[in-house]
């Protein structure tokens, strides 16, 4: 079995992408044989098998298969609308219904999860009805709208993580939706990374912002499908799954010359994504940057600020303790003259008192002698 990386960046994922991307008769001529051709196996990582067969890259998925991914594997399938379906560790899906008009992008979208975990990139048909793509778990239902989700069915509950794309993505995609709902109820996940938990016989959980061991958890179940380029396959063998799947696109009416445009087309689309979401990137650096230096700035504004407060205050006190000193000396001053000229005024009134009364009495020796004589 050939393993390969998910989401490969290679030639190869775009060419296997190619196949979905035909509106023409003969692709409709295909898809109405016995056997409702529905996508193609994309990447196939451990063991992955349907009740009737194993299942490895370049493989055809037809309606009503149920996939089986054992422990420590996960497969990948590209559906014929673009739709992307990723199936964890230890899970079974179901694809129980799959309608599509190539020439409308009309029809309808649904899967059933038993166990374990399903990633669901939305393609074409949900680009036109963003209603018509639902996943069925065993306590109830969620309705996708144009996104990108994952959920993970478990013994006693269900847990599903709206990824994106949130409302103001830069790549001017519809926002996307997860309704989580039951016969109890309705949560309706609208921001990227947030989480609602389903268990039977109650309404789903209101939508809550993801934990870190609850994105691990999420991980966890795509971890053997968490790699970029093909593993242990030589150049030759890689030619050759080329070949394979050039054979495919021919088969659906397309030649060399139109291959070549639809994949220049495919590389081009995909750079120009990379390059938005690159600057998507930088742009919130700089902004975080930007943030970070307005808050240093008025960090420090707010720091010479307070500290020329702190000196006019200091000022201030000083001044005023100045004023309170020299009034206290003032004060003091008056008083001691004040005493001083007291003092004096008494000193003058008894010497005057002691004047007179010397006077007094040498009158009354005069008088007394005077007497005598």
């Amino acid at each position: 079995m050939i393993h390969i990386k998910f989401r490969m960046k290679k030639v190869l994922s775009l060419l296997v992408g190619i196949i979905f991307s035909c509106t023409n008769a003969i692709a409709a001529e295909k898809i109405n044989i016995e056997k409702k051709l529905i996508g193609i196996v994309g990447a196939v990582s451990g063991t992955v098998k349907t009740t009737t067969r194993e299942l490895k890259t370049g493989d055809k998925i037809y309606l009503n298969e149920t996939i089986l991914a054992g422990t420590k594997s996960g497969t990948q399938i590209l559906l014929l609308d673009q739709s992307t379906f990723t199936i964890g560790s230890d899970s079974e899906v179901i694809m129980d219904t799959f309608i599509y008009d190539p020439d409308t992008n009309d029809g309808k979208i649904v899967a059933s999860v038993k166990q374990g975990s399903l990633k669901v990139i939305s393609g074409l048909i949900s680009n036109k009805d963003p209603d018509s793509l639902t996943v069925e778990v065993p306590e109830g239902t969620l309705g996708s709208r144009g996104t990108e989700f994952q959920t993970i069915v478990s013994k006693k509950q269900t847990d599903t993580l709206l990824i994106g794309p949130g409302k103001n993505n830069t790549l001017g995609l519809r926002p996307g939706e997860v309704l989580v709902g039951n016969n109890f109820g309705k949560t309706l996940l609208n921001n990227p990374y947030s989480v609602s938990t389903m268990k039977k016989g109650k309404a789903p959980g209101q939508a809550k912002k993801i934990t870190k061991n609850q994105l691990k958890k999420f991980k966890k179940k795509m971890k053997a499908l968490k790699v970029a380029k093909l593993e242990g396959v030589s150049k030759e063998e890689k030619k050759q799954i080329r070949k394979e799947i050039k054979k495919e696109l021919k088969a659906v009416g397309l030649n060399k010359e139109e291959i070549k445009v639809l994949i220049k087309e495919n590389i081009k689309i995909d750079k120009e994504k990379k390059a938005e979401k690159k600057k998507a990137i930088a742009e919130k650096k700089k902004a975080k940057a930007e943030k970070k230096k307005g808050k240093k700035k008025k960090a420090v504004k707010k720091k010479s600020s307070g500290k020329k407060k702190k000196a006019v205050k200091k000022k201030k006190v000083a001044k005023k303790k100045k004023a309170v000193k020299k009034k206290k000396a003032v004060k003091k001053k008056k008083a001691v003259k004040k005493k001083k000229a007291v003092k004096k005024k008494k000193a003058v009134k008894k010497k005057k008192i002691v004047k007179k009364q010397v006077a007094k009495n040498k009158k009354k020796a005069k008088k007394k002698r005077k007497k005598n004589k």
